[in-house]
């Protein structure tokens, strides 16, 4: 493939940023002249804001002293004061005047005498306020006024003092005064916060004001609106004039000097990084990319959009790797799906055919039918929680809201559940009766309350070896909600289950999740249940100790007025002189019923074992067996690895998987892992007895 040469762009680049820099400076000088011919419009606008600004912190001097005295002023306690004229209290509350940035505190009566005072050192005189000014105090609420006193210009702050409850002040009790010097201090604060100089005149009078000078003028007038004094606040404009001339001059000299600048290092900040991405885009090279990485601006982002690139390469490598273990993910629950239909499907196909090519007992009959009863009531529950899931997957599914008596609701449930509970299990099935009972019917819907109450309470049952398993129901009044409690003291989950345990299609708990069977889908099918009533569901465990699962719904009111197999004792079966001993590894009592009866035809002595473990240990103590039909799917130990134990010590004993995992990846791993041979669920009756006949004849 051809090389594209890139055109030569830099030369263009630096005649840009030249234009640019020379645009600069002509700019800057545009400016300068237009600085000089705006000079006054420039003082007249920033006097106005030197006014504004010295304005805005006299008033705010004069707000936080009529902001503490209105907070001390309605007080119930100040009021009582007025009237009581308690010296002492006075005393400890009043004794500083600094506290309130005054040199004088006085307290008046309504009579306009002086009740107390407080002087500072700076103002001697202890009644001076005029009575005008008190009488005009008491309509205005407030006053604020300057005195020319012997002691020299007092600035006076005035406020009728009210009860706490008297928040319009129209019923006061006396009057509350606070008065300051102005002095030098004073001044010299004043200047400080306003950042000029002030110059007191006692006479009006209009100073001369110089080109670079703001200036602000502030009469000082007594209660009666007479002149006092004259405070004159200056501040020098020229500096500012000249900072910006000398501000505007030096950016001139740089804008000069980055002219020159530019020039020599354009080639170096531009050439460098464009040729980083032409080799970044070439070859993606990691150096290249670093480069652009330590460049600022655009350069910059490219080299980020060029790393963020390589990451995203990244992350599709790992979503093919994801997506092929979504894929081995999806096997194995198609394997676990295989299997769970497999299971009720060999009994139900099996004693069917011992049925209809076998004369039996009537007893036996009943006996088979109600096996292929019971397998076809888990094969039609394992499909019914398929099509539910694939209802609840696409939206399909919808509450139906009615009127539930929720007390009658609770009981059906339990009558019909306690009557299923398997009976050599010794666990107390009962209800937690609810504090606070429904007195009305709410709105629910009832047949999902029921599955779901009934899917926690069937899996409580499941994991209870004995103990006790309760459900029952709480009225959250302040919250309006319900909330349902399903308790057990059965095995337990472990805390990192926990988090999958509302998963759809996972199991978990082990072996005794494979010994209770099913699809994992319950509780899945629970909890979507549970949000469509517009609820949550939560979990709380402790391994060994228990669970309790519980879900709340919304409360609203509407005012109106499976069948268990019993364990099957294992029964040597003969027919005169016993042909062989077959040991068969069956966790399902169904199945090895289904085997009994089938293999009863032939004269063989049949041997349980009720898992892997048990399978290992009938195997290398009884040296009579012939032949292991061995599931591979059991609790404590799975077929492997009771193969794995029988293989070293007894090599020549033959092993045949009968399994319901049936998928051609399946078989390769048994026939892999050293199986004699491989039979899958639902078992064939003839091709059994052709594969052991074959196997006793070879012998």
């Amino acid at each position: 493939m051809e090389k594209i040469e890139p055109k030569k762009s830099n030369p263009k680049i630096i005649l840009l940023i030249a234009g640019i820099n020379v645009f600069s400076i002509l700019l800057v000088i545009t400016l300068l002249i237009y600085t000089y011919n705006i000079k006054k419009s420039i003082l007249s606008d920033y006097s106005t804001q030197f006014q504004n600004e010295v304005s805005r912190m006299v008033q705010l001097e004069y707000n936080q002293i009529s902001t503490s005295m209105e907070s001390e002023a309605n007080w119930n306690d100040f009021a009582d004061y007025t009237i009581n004229k308690d010296a002492n209290w006075y005393n400890e509350m009043y004794a500083n005047p600094k506290l309130y940035k005054s040199d004088y505190i006085g307290v008046y009566g309504l009579d306009n005498k002086i009740i107390n005072h407080t002087n500072g050192s700076k103002i001697k005189e202890t009644d001076f306020v005029p009575k005008e000014a008190l009488i005009a105090l008491k309509k205005s609420k407030k006053t604020h006024f300057y005195l020319k006193t012997s002691d020299g210009i007092i600035q006076v702050f005035g406020i009728t003092i009210t009860k706490s409850n008297d928040t319009n002040y129209s019923k006061p009790t006396g009057y509350f005064i606070l008065a300051r010097k102005i002095d030098q201090s004073l001044k010299q604060k004043i200047e400080k916060i306003t950042r000029s100089t002030i110059t007191v005149f006692d006479h009006p009078k209009n100073k001369e004001i110089g080109d670079y000078t703001l200036h602000y003028k502030v009469d000082l007038k007594d209660n009666r609106g007479n002149f006092i004094s004259q405070v004159y606040f200056e501040r020098p404009f020229g500096k500012f004039i000249i900072t910006i001339l000398n501000g505007l001059f030096t950016i001139l000299f740089i804008a000069l000097a980055l002219l020159m600048l530019s020039i020599i290092y354009t080639k170096k900040w531009v050439s460098i990084p464009l040729n980083a991405i032409t080799k970044a885009l070439e070859t993606g090279d990691k150096e290249s990319i670093a480069i652009l990485k330590n460049t600022e601006g655009n350069f910059k982002n490219i080299g980020s959009l060029f790393e963020e690139n390589t990451r995203q390469k990244n992350k599709l490598v790992k979503a093919k790797l994801k997506a092929e273990e979504s894929d081995k993910l999806k096997s194995s629950f198609l394997s676990n799906l295989s299997h769970e239909i497999r299971t009720p499907m060999n009994a139900i196909i099996g004693f069917t055919e011992l049925l209809l090519n076998t004369e039996v007992e009537k007893e036996e009959q009943l006996e088979y039918l109600s096996a292929i009863d019971k397998s076809g009531k888990n094969l039609i529950a394992i499909i019914d929680d398929l099509i539910e899931m694939s209802k609840i997957e696409s939206h399909q599914t919808k509450p139906n809201y009615t009127a539930v008596n929720l007390e009658s609701c609770i009981n059906d449930l339990y009558e019909s559940i306690k009557i299923t509970n398997k009976k050599s299990k010794k666990i107390d099935f009962k209800i937690i009766e609810s504090k606070n009972p429904a007195l009305h019917p709410i709105k629910t819907d009832e047949v999902k309350l029921k599955q779901i109450i009934t899917n926690l309470i069937t899996n409580a049952l499941k994991f209870t070896e004995q103990g006790s398993v309760a459900f029952g129901y709480e009225i959250d009044k302040k919250n309006n909600q319900l909330k349902f409690t399903v308790k057990d003291t059965g095995f337990g989950i472990e805390e990192s289950d926990q988090k999958h345990i509302f998963d759809r299609f996972r199991r978990v708990g082990g072996d005794q999740s494979i010994k209770v069977r099913g699809l994992g889908l319950g509780l899945a099918i629970s909890k979507a249940y549970v949000e469509m009533l517009g609820g949550t569901i939560a979990l709380e465990s402790k391994l060994g100790k228990g669970s309790e699962f519980s879900f709340i719904i919304p409360l609203e009111y509407i005012v109106t007025p499976k069948i268990t197999v019993q364990p099957i004792n294992q029964i040597p079966l003969s027919k005169g002189e016993e042909e062989g001993t077959i040991l068969i590894a069956e966790d399902d009592n169904i199945n090895f019923l289904l085997f009994q009866k089938v293999m009863k035809a032939k004269n063989y002595k049949i041997i349980r074992a009720l898992n892997g473990q048990e399978a290992v240990d009938i195997c290398l103590s009884n040296p009579n067996i012939d032949l292991v039909l061995m599931d591979i799917k059991m609790p404590l130990m799975n077929g492997f690895e009771a193969l794995k134990k029988i293989q070293p010590i007894r090599p020549d004993l033959p092993i045949i998987a009968q399994t319901a995992f049936s998928t051609n990846e399946d078989k390769e791993l048994i026939f892999k892992a050293g199986f004699y041979d491989y039979i899958s669920k639902p078992i064939n009756r003839g091709q059994l007895f052709e594969m052991i006949d074959h196997f006793f004849q070879k012998k």
